[in-house]
């Protein structure tokens, strides 16, 4: 039996992807094909696919050419799955004549002809893009711009800040066409808005947003109570529009892979969770005025609340909080929480330094990600025999804003699920505890 061997994205399967299929599979009795991930992707610099993996692969299965699908997810696989499948000829289009000669010493190389005058990049090149708005212009709108030039449909049309010499400057330096002098003339000129305005105005915003008929990805938190974040999630759910939070560490490749490996049994039951995220912050830095909702919790509890919730669920007893506050802002505060059958806790800080890690302690071993866990793209599993530990290396490209703005313009355009990353369950659970620390509620001051 001669096996062959081609490798591809597929993304926007279309006749030219279906034609290298078939003059591949002439070549021997049976067609293998690899298709690549969103990761691999990174290596050419931007997050093109429009389509999910998983639709991709249907997509190569569907011809009824193939014989067996894998996945692609690092360079130097295709020796790899040469020797382990046996493959006699490895296929690819024309387009990468000599870029395979070194195959040769494996396997016989063969360069296809290409379907002349269609291409996955013309496709995606006519797809209709997503018009952004942008509302707020602190430093992370204008990393969220430059990144968004990363993602293939996004296109930042607009900003909006009260202070209007401030939106021109920032329009003007991004390169963005327009300066809106309201929001209510940034949402008629948009598909979608990203707000990162101070942590108050939030929900005024988004409410305003999702009335207007607009997509909305907002900055955390959220909202700060738990029935503005009910009533946000209603309001988009009746109007079928998205509405992400832009929690970046839930969109980034080795976290999803973290989650789901702890999730499978790893390192068996999961009995604690501890995050930590604290920074040394100037003692006059806006994120600490009280007047604005300034406080380490505000500015910095949903990403530790992020892995604890994905691990542990939203059903927790109770909750307390341990705040050292200057001011009447918190600079440093540890939260508890109580599950039936695991406790997990965090600490977030602006005025206290610790250990930025995460640690997740189960029965068999235990994952530890060291600092910035929030953008990773390393962590290990060890246990108890040293010998067994395991090591994870996963791709993060730039600030890591791109991979939740490609899933916030894929799901607009694609129309499907609301909360791609999180759930709404852990939106509003994340709403909860913050609404309970503001309030005062088991709050107990050192």
């Amino acid at each position: 039996m001669k096996k062959v061997i081609t490798y591809g994205t597929f993304d926007l399967f279309h006749e030219g992807h279906y034609n290298i299929l078939k003059r591949a599979k002439a070549l021997g009795d049976y067609l293998i094909v690899g298709v690549t991930t969103d990761n691999f992707d990174l290596e050419r610099g931007k997050l093109n696919t429009c389509d999910s993996l998983m639709d991709r692969i249907e997509a190569v299965r569907g011809t009824g050419l193939v014989d067996k699908v894998i996945i692609e997810e690092y360079r130097g696989q295709k020796i790899d799955d040469i020797k382990k499948y046996g493959v006699d000829i490895f296929a690819i289009g024309s387009d990468w004549t000599g870029k395979f000669d070194y195959l040769k010493e494996f396997c016989e190389v063969v360069y296809l002809p290409r379907t002349e005058g269609v291409s996955s990049t013309q496709l995606r090149a006519s797809r209709p893009s997503v018009r952004i708005g942008v509302i707020g212009t602190g430093s992370i709108a204008g990393r969220f711009v430059d990144e968004a030039a990363f993602v293939s449909g996004a296109e930042i049309v607009a900003a909006y800040n009260p202070d209007a010499a401030e939106a021109g400057r920032f329009v003007a330096e991004k390169g963005i066409p327009k300066a809106a002098g309201s929001a209510e003339e940034l949402l008629s000129a948009v598909d979608a808005v990203y707000i990162a305005s101070p942590h108050g105005t939030h929900y005024t915003y988004s409410k305003a947003a999702l009335e207007a008929g607009k997509h909305v990805l907002c900055e955390t938190p959220f909202t700060l109570s738990l029935k503005e974040a009910k009533e946000l999630v209603n309001l988009a759910k009746a109007k079928d529009l998205r509405l992400m939070v832009a929690l970046k560490t839930a969109y980034c490749p080795a976290f999803g892979h973290l989650v789901t490996l702890l999730l499978s049994g790893e390192i068996g039951e999961i009995v604690e969770v501890n995050a930590s995220v604290t920074t040394l912050t100037d003692e006059h830095s806006p994120k600490l005025d009280a007047a604005a909702l300034g406080g380490s919790m505000n500015e910095n509890a949903c990403f530790p609340m992020l892995p604890i919730f994905k691990l542990l669920g939203t059903e927790y007893k109770d909750v307390s909080f341990y705040s050292k506050q200057r001011g009447g802002t918190d600079i440093f505060t540890k939260a508890v929480l109580r599950y039936d059958k695991a406790v997990a806790s965090f600490q977030v800080g602006l005025g206290v330094k610790t250990e930025g890690n995460l640690v997740v302690s189960g029965t068999k071993g235990y994952a530890y990600v060291p600092a910035p866990w929030w953008k990773t793209d390393y962590f290990e599993i060890r246990y108890e025999d040293q010998n067994k530990n395991k090591k994870f290396f996963y791709p993060f490209a730039g600030e890591g804003l791109r991979y939740e703005i490609k899933d916030f313009v894929g799901a607009i355009l694609s129309s499907e699920g609301t909360w791609p990353k999180i759930s709404t369950e852990e939106n509003l659970a994340m709403a909860k505890v913050q609404e309970d620390f503001l309030a005062g509620k088991n709050v107990y001051k050192i």
